[in-house]
């Protein structure tokens, strides 16, 4: 298959955004994956199975809109997560997914959902201008079942409108953002929030 410039041009930030994240330790062993919607509406997105710290061309592949392979490259198993989120978010371009921690620990403490509110760092998030502000990022069981789990998102959606991550318990994070670099910037935002609310939660059950 002959690539586009588009498709190398997005390989690289998701090469560049493997590093920094794994630089943060939050895709430990071959855990996670990330993609990117090209301009033709195909995905670029990170092949089943390889170190996201290590990554090179050749383990980003190309997916079209229904989440399937355009060049016999084998895709992650939670594939149809990101291309559920293109669908229902025409304006994203970037969806990013790592294991961290902090993502697991929150969805060990609380049951559905982690509020978080009145933190100046939520004027990350594209819109809000703030820290009087309120984000909630719902949490939902693992499944192994990714059309199943990928419904479950969408029905929670559907009820309760925008929202900027989820966590899948006991797994990790997904986020998702207007560029590679913004999707980045929530990740981060995301990792320090979700500390706070696990010193705090510390604290208070001291």
């Amino acid at each position: 298959m002959i690539y586009t410039e588009d498709f190398f041009i997005a390989a690289n930030q998701l090469i560049n955004a493997g590093r920094f994240i794994d630089s943060k330790a939050w895709v430990p062993a071959t855990s996670g994956n990330f993609s990117a919607r090209l301009p033709d509406g195909t995905i670029a997105i990170t092949v089943s199975g390889k170190h996201k710290g290590h990554l090179e061309t050749d383990d980003i592949m190309l997916i079209d809109a229904d989440a399937s392979a355009l060049d016999g490259k084998k895709p992650s198993a939670e594939t149809l997560l990101h291309t559920s989120l293109y669908k229902r978010f025409p304006g994203i371009q970037a969806v990013l997914h790592p294991h961290s921690l902090n993502s697991v620990l929150i969805s060990r403490l609380f049951k559905n959902e982690c509020v978080l509110e009145d933190y100046e760092l939520l004027k990350a998030f594209n819109g809000i201008t703030t820290h009087e502000s309120r984000i909630v990022v719902p949490i939902f069981a693992n499944d192994q079942d990714i059309p199943r789990l990928a419904g479950q998102v969408e029905q929670y959606m559907d009820k309760q409108g925008i929202c900027h991550a989820y966590i899948i318990a006991g797994h990790g994070l997904y986020t998702w953002g207007v560029s590679v670099d913004e999707t980045l910037r929530y990740l981060e935002a995301l990792d320090f929030l979700f500390s706070c609310e696990l010193q705090l939660y510390g604290v208070k059950n001291q």
